[in-house]
């Protein structure tokens, strides 16, 4: 019984503590604000708000990413006036055939940065000029020159004496091009295409046009002797020598037939060179395509 007596005492000791501790504690209840408070309120509220609304107008018009600059949309990246900005040059389009009829494969322009040729890319750029539909032209124009200058007066006249002067000018012209865009090249490691200039008054481009015949590019891309023109057309004209007649086979006419293949490449040179613009102005041709 003293031991209930002592757990009852303990109880209402603990209760009379918490009694105390409970009145010396405020009240969570919070009181009823007054009109004052509830207008104070109501303004912090609309303050909050437009301090909301100016932040986030702001936030759109900076990049997230902290440097300070201000997004922009496309529409701000475009210029003011696009016909005052400068344009970059470019060169009207070569074409794989001058008027059809002329094998134009080997030129590109001066600007361009190309690799240096392959042995293949030579080999593939000279079978093209030979053997190319339009390769035909020049055999059968020179043909027709020979047979009216009487050239070979043993040729005769007539359908079988131009067929006597068309093979030999085809022939001419296929070894010509092996020897000068392929086997020459390949030996002396230089690039056999043609670079349009495509710049500069008239006599400034036919002057470098005319001087490609002596001067060409190495694979390394400087400016070299045109070991391959020359070298080239003069073994060619030396080859010729075995299939014309013996009064043919003379150095003097082996020289001057050197000297027609140089001409007639450096004609072809002119035409490269000028070709874009003729065809551009009279054939209004633009697209590469």
């Amino acid at each position: 019984m003293s031991r209930n007596l002592l757990l009852s005492a303990t109880i209402l000791c603990l209760l009379f503590c918490i009694g105390i501790l409970g009145a010396q504690t405020p009240s969570l209840q919070p009181n009823a604000p007054s009109g004052q408070d509830l207008n104070s309120m109501a303004k912090a509220i609309a303050i909050e708000r437009q301090l909301v609304d100016v932040s986030s107008f702001t936030a759109s018009e900076f990049d997230t990413s902290g440097d300070g600059r201000t997004a922009s949309s496309p529409e701000d990246d475009l210029p003011d006036d696009p016909t005052q900005q400068n344009p970059v040059p470019t060169r009207k389009p070569q074409t794989k055939r001058i008027l059809g009829i002329i094998p134009n494969f080997r030129a590109v322009s001066t600007d361009e940065k190309l690799p240096p040729q392959t042995v293949k890319e030579k080999f593939m750029t000279t079978t093209q000029d030979s053997f190319d539909y339009s390769a035909a032209v020049i055999p059968i124009v020179l043909a027709g020159y020979s047979m009216a200058i009487d050239a070979n007066p043993s040729f005769g006249q007539g359908v079988s004496g131009y067929g006597q002067y068309l093979w030999r000018a085809a022939l001419d012209q296929t070894t010509e091009n092996y020897l000068v865009e392929f086997v020459v090249p390949v030996l002396t490691r230089q690039d056999s295409r043609y670079y349009t200039l495509g710049r500069g008054g008239f006599f400034k481009r036919t002057g470098y046009a005319l001087s490609r015949a002596v001067i060409t590019r190495s694979d390394s891309g400087k400016n070299v002797f045109n070991t391959s023109e020359v070298v080239g057309a003069g073994a060619s004209a030396g080859l010729s020598s075995t299939y014309y007649p013996a009064s043919q086979r003379s150095f003097s006419s082996t020289v001057d037939q050197w000297g027609l293949n140089i001409g007639v490449d450096a004609f072809t040179f002119v035409l490269k060179e000028f070709w874009p613009d003729i065809n551009h102005k009279f054939f209004h041709y633009d697209d590469p395509k």
